[in-house]
């Protein structure tokens, strides 16, 4: 009985940035829950080979996206619906992150991650949730990060998005949850993914894996639990909130 709450077999779900990382863990995730899948990420190559390891365990269809752009969104979220008729459930993970002091924010790169961080997300939502709204069912959740509540230096823009992307979350979840619509945000701490590899030095990652309670960085594996709870039935009453998943990080004054 248990099982079966968070058996996902007829749903489809569309995984941004679902080629590697975080993304990519929960879209394995959900495929040995039995849900069809679309990845979508900026990198051909990259989608074809999860796709291929996705496609031993369910139906998948992989596109390319640059949802830095919002025709590109937009794009995503026709194909996505036309490659299994629907979408169910919608994880928003595409972001990223250009650490810069404040004062030197160049424009371009603002606007690029604001719209990548939490436009894209917007302009998913916009664009599924009508058809979600007509089968009275739908899953919408949000990559968010602990940055929304903290931050440190040079991280201005990434955390003023995340801090977004739960602003939409409470909004939407509002408006949408009469018709069948759950609305939540994951905000990871810090996992081992190629940004944190990118963006931290070893000192740097070795001081924050000392931050948390648990003395470490999460495996992605690790996030596939409460991705699963909430896009599944077994969350069904859990809407408009932040679901934090960061090794007690935050729980330290």
């Amino acid at each position: 009985m248990i099982g079966t709450r968070f058996d996902l077999t007829g749903r489809v779900g569309l995984v941004t940035g679902g080629s590697k990382g975080l993304g990519k863990a929960i879209a394995l995730g959900f495929a040995e829950a039995g849900a069809d899948l679309v990845i979508a990420s900026r990198t051909e190559h990259e989608l074809k080979a999860t796709a291929e390891i996705l496609g031993a365990k369910t139906r998948v269809k992989w596109i390319v996206a640059d949802l830095s752009r919002r025709d590109e969104a937009e794009r995503l979220a026709r194909e996505a619906q036309a490659a299994f008729g629907r979408v169910d459930i919608l994880i928003n993970n595409a972001g990223s992150n250009t650490p810069q002091p404040v004062e030197q924010i160049k424009d371009e790169d603002w606007d690029r991650l604001v719209e990548l961080n939490l436009g894209a997300g917007m302009a998913l939502t916009r664009a599924l949730s009508p058809a979600m709204r007509e089968n009275r069912w739908g899953r919408i959740i949000h990559l968010g990060s602990i940055m929304g509540f903290v931050s440190t230096g040079g991280r201005a823009v990434y955390s003023a998005t995340k801090a977004g992307l739960m602003g939409l979350t409470r909004a939407s979840a509002i408006e949408l949850g009469h018709d069948g619509i759950t609305v939540n945000c994951l905000a990871p701490g810090p996992f081992m993914t190629d940004l944190p590899a990118a963006v931290f030095t070893e000192a740097q990652r070795a001081a924050i894996a000392e931050r948390t309670v648990l003395g470490r960085f999460g495996d992605p594996d690790e996030l596939v639990g409460p991705a699963l709870l909430l896009a599944s039935e077994a969350g069904r009453y859990i809407t408009g909130t932040t679901l934090v998943v960061d090794g007690g990080l935050l729980c330290r004054v």
